[in-house]
């Protein structure tokens, strides 16, 4: 028997709460319904798809998203409101959600989305779980590691740091040790991949050079 997809619906108004379930369960799909990000947060979902109010007066959907991470959460995320606007859309999809859906909710978008989505939701999910630990690691850095990983990553040699850098090519060669031992990285590709992972973009002189 096949397994039916969860949708974990958050949302601190209890109609809104009752009107997803409906949906979902019209979909042939299974709802779990919570009042509040810490309600999920006890629960601990392991899997599934969560539909999650975007409160703009507590910073939109960032903040949740992170308190996910904080507790290991990996599931996709679904930005939930009514009227949202194209800025808030956007905010929201940069931070992370896999979509955006429209309050109140209709049956039918809520069908296309999750068949659009589709395989995608585990990729995405996975990919924030490898960004949020690759920033992690990269937030034990000093600034100057930081700054030869970020050269580094733009294709940039030693010399070509130092220089950028004003410091002697044997100085980035510490620096350099240092940042792949915090990072964990054996080699350099692996120091370049966790800055690509985690989002960082290397100086735009690094990008010229290269």
């Amino acid at each position: 028997m096949e397994k039916r997809l969860v949708l974990h619906c958050v949302d601190h108004d209890s109609r809104t709460r009752a009107e997803l379930a409906r949906a979902v369960f019209e979909l042939g799909c299974h709802a779990e319904v919570y009042s509040s990000l810490e309600e999920l947060l006890d629960h601990h979902p392991r899997d599934g798809i969560v539909l999650a109010r975007d409160y703009p007066q507590l910073g939109g959907i960032a903040p949740f998203l992170d308190a996910l991470a904080e507790f290991g959460i990996w599931l996709p995320v679904i930005a939930t409101d009514t009227q949202p606007t194209t800025s808030r859309i956007v905010a929201a999809m940069k931070a992370g959600s896999l979509d955006y859906l429209p309050l109140p909710v209709e049956v039918g978008r809520l069908a296309a989305m999750l068949e659009r989505i589709g395989d995608e939701a585990e990729r995405r999910s996975e990919a924030r779980r490898r960004m949020v630990e690759a920033r992690n690691r990269i937030a034990a850095l000093s600034n100057r590691e930081r700054e030869v990983l970020e050269w580094l990553a733009g294709g940039s040699s030693n010399k070509t740091i130092a220089r950028q850098l004003d410091i002697s090519p044997r100085t980035v060669e510490i620096h350099r040790a240092n940042m792949m031992s915090k990072l964990g990285a054996k080699h350099p590709a692996d120091a370049v991949r966790l800055s690509f992972e985690a989002g960082l973009e290397a100086p735009r002189a690094a990008q010229r050079a290269a």
